[in-house]
């Protein structure tokens, strides 16, 4: 496949139904590349002087503002709707070199239906690490709101500027650029992106096609850059380097939406899904620790911990309620884990939402 042939490409594969998802491909070897690919989508709108693609379509409506702030390093910042299932692909030109690796923070919120309530939104946040050659599939429920905001970085800017005093354990981080493809998947592990993510919002809002503050934005996305490696080592996986191939890839991210879609009940079971995703389970079980950090079942409970700390701070429901819709027989064995994983028991966390919000 090349850009020359996109066209007739995604003519047959633009919005192609394959269980319950309408695919998404886009080009993944440059940032160039990529916006090209879109640009050629035809739900798609290229406002050139603007630097920003705008699409308005039956199965998403979004913006992304993109900025090449200097040779090698970009912004790719986008915010989306979903309004059906739909799976982004991430494929390359064979005839193109594939030279730049993508990290991306991205929060979403979502609208959590809840019987004899109205539905609550809550947040899904997390980073994704991906070098170039690797074919990432990511899918997207209907319904979810979010904002990407992806830091392409080619392997010579990553030469000269990953030495930087700012982000800790140089040398781990240069053997990481310097390996084969790979894409690893880490939860909301750096506290303080949210705030840089707003001020990079900030500045591109106010921008005009006459002036863009390219030096206030790069300084906030190198900030962005040194809140992630700052902590991502609390697990190995930046230090193992371990690169799976593109069907390994494509397969964990069919787990992970099927570990996401049965939240509600007792996890699914390795087999299950391994016999779903068709492949063995003591395979599915080492790729998935690789892309995520946890197993399986880990990341079923860390998911569900996530959803039941949300619905207790920003809905009524109650925790008994909350204890059933996130998979757990009883009251007591929830509140068990949920202390274990939070430090305080349900109920003391509710209160203290409660007085927070009064104050």
């Amino acid at each position: 496949m090349t850009l020359n042939n996109w066209p007739k490409h995604i003519q047959k594969y633009l919005f192609l139904l394959k269980d319950g998802f309408l695919e998404l491909p886009y080009l993944s070897n440059s940032p160039q590349t990529m916006l090209d690919s879109l640009v050629k989508l035809p739900v798609t709108h290229h406002k050139t002087l603007q630097q920003y693609i705008y699409l308005n379509n039956a199965f998403c409506k979004g913006v992304m503002r993109y900025r090449e702030m200097e040779d090698g390093f970009w912004l790719l910042a986008t915010d989306i709707r979903i309004k059906e299932n739909i799976i982004a692909k991430a494929v390359y030109d064979e005839n193109q070199l594939r030279d730049y690796y993508f990290l991306s923070f991205s929060v979403f919120e979502y609208k959590y239906p809840f019987k004899n309530s109205n539905d609550i939104t809550l947040l899904s946040t997390c980073w994704t690490f991906y070098k170039p050659g690797t074919e990432v599939a990511t899918y997207f429920y209907k319904g979810t709101t979010g904002t990407f905001f992806n830091l392409a970085i080619s392997k010579e800017w990553a030469d000269k500027n990953i030495s930087s005093k700012n982000i800790s354990q140089k040398k781990a981080i240069e053997d990481f650029f310097n390996t084969k493809k790979g894409f690893y998947t880490w939860l909301d592990i750096a506290p303080k992106a949210h705030g840089l993510a707003k001020k990079i919002s900030k500045v591109l809002e106010t921008e005009s096609e006459d002036s863009f503050n390219t030096v206030d934005l790069k300084k906030q996305c190198m900030k962005l850059i040194a809140a992630f490696f700052d902590n991502s080592f609390e697990d190995n996986r930046i230090l193992d380097n371990v690169s799976l191939n593109n069907l390994d890839y494509y397969n964990v991210a069919k787990a992970e939406k099927m570990i996401l879609h049965h939240l509600h009940l007792p996890f699914l079971g390795i087999e299950s899904i391994a016999k779903d995703v068709n492949t063995s389970p003591t395979k599915l079980k080492s790729d998935f620790k690789t892309v995520f950090g946890f197993s399986m079942l880990q990341y079923h409970k860390e998911k569900n911990m996530l959803l039941a700390m949300q619905l207790i701070q920003n809905s009524d429901i109650p925790i008994q309620d909350i204890a059933a819709v996130t998979g757990h027989e009883c009251g007591s064995k929830f509140a068990a884990n949920f202390k274990k994983r939070f430090g305080k028991l349900p109920s003391e966390t509710r209160i203290f939402s409660e007085v927070k919000e009064a104050v």
